[in-house]
Parts: C-alpha cells; sequence; structure tokens
C-alpha cells in the first residue's frame, strides 16, 4: 500500500512538471476506456440479438468507439472537448451543491457543502474565462491533484496499518 502511495505521489508531482503530457495522458485514458466500453458494448448488444435493445446497443457500442478513435486520433481536439466538458461539469456540481446546501440549511455543516458547490463554480469559471488556454494544462493538473491525494491517502493507510 505503501508502494503504491509513493509511485502516486512520483506519478502526481510529474503531472505537477509536466502538465500538458500529464493532459495528453488523461485524453489517452479517455480514449482507451470508449474504445474498450465500445468494445464491451458490443459484445453485451451480440447476447440481446433477439431482443428490441439489440439495434440501440449496437449503435451505442459503435459510438462509444468512434469516440474513442476520434480522440485518441485528434489529441487535442479531445483536449478541447474534454476540457469543456470538465467545466461544464464544475459548474453543473457546484449549482447542485450550493442547491443542496441551501435545501439542509440551517444543519450543521451546511456551510461547507455550500463552500464546495462555491469552489465548483468558481474553478468551473476559471477553466471557461481562460478557455481554450486552459485546455492545454487543466486536465494534468487536475491528474496530478488527485495522484498526489491518493499517494498521501495510500502512504497514511500503509503506515496506520503498520502500526496494527
Amino acid at each position: 500500500m505503501i508502494g503504491f502511495g509513493i509511485i502516486a505521489l512520483v506519478a502526481g508531482v510529474l503531472a505537477f512538471y509536466h502538465p500538458f503530457a500529464a493532459s495528453l495522458t488523461v485524453v489517452s485514458f479517455a480514449a482507451l476506456s470508449f474504445i474498450v466500453l465500445g468494445i464491451l458494448k458490443a459484445l453485451y448488444a451480440a447476447r440481446l440479438r433477439h431482443d428490441d435493445s439489440f439495434i440501440v446497443s449496437l449503435i451505442l457500442a459503435a459510438l462509444f468507439i468512434f469516440l474513442g478513435f476520434g480522440l485518441w486520433s485528434n489529441p487535442i481536439a479531445g483536449l478541447l472537448s474534454l476540457t469543456a466538458l470538465a467545466a461544464v461539469l464544475f459548474i453543473a456540481i457546484g449549482i447542485f451543491k450550493a442547491a443542496f446546501a441551501m435545501r439542509i440549511r440551517p444543519a450543521s455543516g451546511w456551510g461547507w457543502v455550500m463552500v464546495s458547490g462555491l469552489v465548483s463554480l468558481l474553478l468551473g469559471g476559471m477553466i471557461i474565462v481562460n478557455f481554450p488556454a486552459s485546455a492545454a494544462t487543466i486536465l494534468g493538473l487536475l491528474l496530478g491533484i488527485e495522484l498526489l491525494s491518493t499517494g498521501v491517502a495510500f502512504v497514511m493507510a500503509g503506515l496506520t496499518l503498520r502500526r496494527l
């Protein structure tokens, strides 16, 4: 567990030093994920040959595979698309968090939920304001943050388990 944490920490630091390369890695991983998802969906569709949902499943499989190869063949366009999607998701998540905070107010902790929502809105807004320049680095920086937090969590959990 500690070893995995150290690997994640090193990868996180590398993502901060080379955010463009890390962003392209995110696009490549997304492309590969869509291709694999499309293949799995096609295999599932093959099991539904005599079902009404066969055609829909087959079309979805083809779309996933097409999307994956589209991202793979043009990573810069994929970078722009995924960054725009990330901005929209941050804003949507921020709106939902803020609305949820207002709904649970005055319960204990509602303010933290509101702050989290405002941070999400701020991140989405920052991506949009700096778009398309933000596309070159933001996904890599987000990957770096994720890897660093995962690395710290795994190292700390490993150290805790070692003491037990």
